[in-house]
């Protein structure tokens, strides 16, 4: 997408501005995504320069997050390639995601207030998400609510937030797009969860079931440990090593207890209703995003 390119530059003047010479060669170490909240805001809001200085705001904020992430969580990769942290080391990573969270702030204060708002309240949220889900990670957790809130706050908040300020740019119910935001970041945490037990190593690039070994109750272990007899056994296999013998006991038990297919149910529920939410629209490419991932293989 020739827009998307757009959005890079966009990215590339505003550090720049910033007169460091060593941000700019950090920039250009930055593993690139797949702008998922770039592309959402140029469907919902076109192509003008104000959507692409929001969508520059937005891919700052989300990489800045990802900066820290790669600390807290000790990754050496993203998304193929050595990340800042390995490359260098946890301070430059940690201020350089400074460098860009304030950049991207100083710009949103340059832009409509609601909007400003609206994206600088869900970095709030996703810290607190971050934090929450490594507090997640100390002991078992059965608690569905404390997982729904640690998924919409660390993804769902800023993929919302990208919605609504896009259909605010745009003069387009904004609460509308916010509910299609939020449930597609919803729907997109639960199927990448839900991948990590359903996919082999080779294709998700990483162990599998490697979530449960980290520590991460998701939703289908919720379900599972709702369900299950021996609740014991699935809470003494938590952040050990698992044995293929261990994968294959738990994958069978959530087939059994339905707790798998239970959740792919759930994020294809919160699809459908974001579908519903902005139906008026007649938005294919919206409606087609969110139909390709709530409909795919598991």
């Amino acid at each position: 997408m020739e827009e998307l390119l757009e959005v890079k530059n966009q990215i590339k003047v505003f550090v720049e501005e910033i007169g460091d010479k060593k941000s700019l060669e950090l920039l250009a170490l930055l593993s690139e995504g797949k702008m998922l909240r770039s592309k959402l805001i140029l469907k919902i809001a076109g192509v003008s320069a104000e959507s692409i200085k929001l969508c520059a705001i937005v891919e700052m904020i989300q990489s800045a997050s990802l900066l820290h992430d790669d600390v807290i969580d000790e990754a050496d990769t993203r998304r193929g390639k050595p990340s800042i942290n390995a490359l260098f080391d946890n301070k430059t990573s940690i201020m350089f995601g400074d460098i860009l969270y304030s950049k991207a702030f100083t710009q949103l204060t340059t832009m409509d207030k609601d909007v400003a708002f609206t994206i600088s309240n869900s970095v709030t949220l996703l810290s607190v998400g971050e934090m929450m889900d490594v507090d997640l990670t100390e002991t078992f957790n059965t608690s569905y609510d404390k997982y729904y809130e640690m998924i919409y706050k660390k993804t769902a908040s800023l993929i919302e937030a990208s919605a609504k300020a896009a259909a605010l740019l745009s003069n387009k119910d904004a609460d509308a797009f916010a509910l299609y935001g939020k449930n597609l970041g919803l729907a997109f945490q639960m199927i990448d969860d839900i991948l990590d037990i359903t996919q082999d190593s080779i294709t998700l690039g990483k162990p599998a079931m490697l979530d449960f070994v980290e520590g991460k109750v998701t939703i289908p272990y919720l379900l599972l440990h709702e369900r299950i007899e021996d609740k014991k056994k699935l809470e003494s296999f938590y952040k050990q090593p698992l044995s293929n013998e261990d994968q294959m006991w738990i994958k069978q038990q959530m087939i059994e207890t339905k707790a798998l297919e239970d959740s792919v149910k759930q994020a294809q529920k919160l699809g459908l209703e974001a579908i519903k939410s902005i139906k008026i629209y007649n938005n294919e490419d919206l409606e087609n995003i969110m139909s390709q991932m709530i409909n795919r293989e598991f």
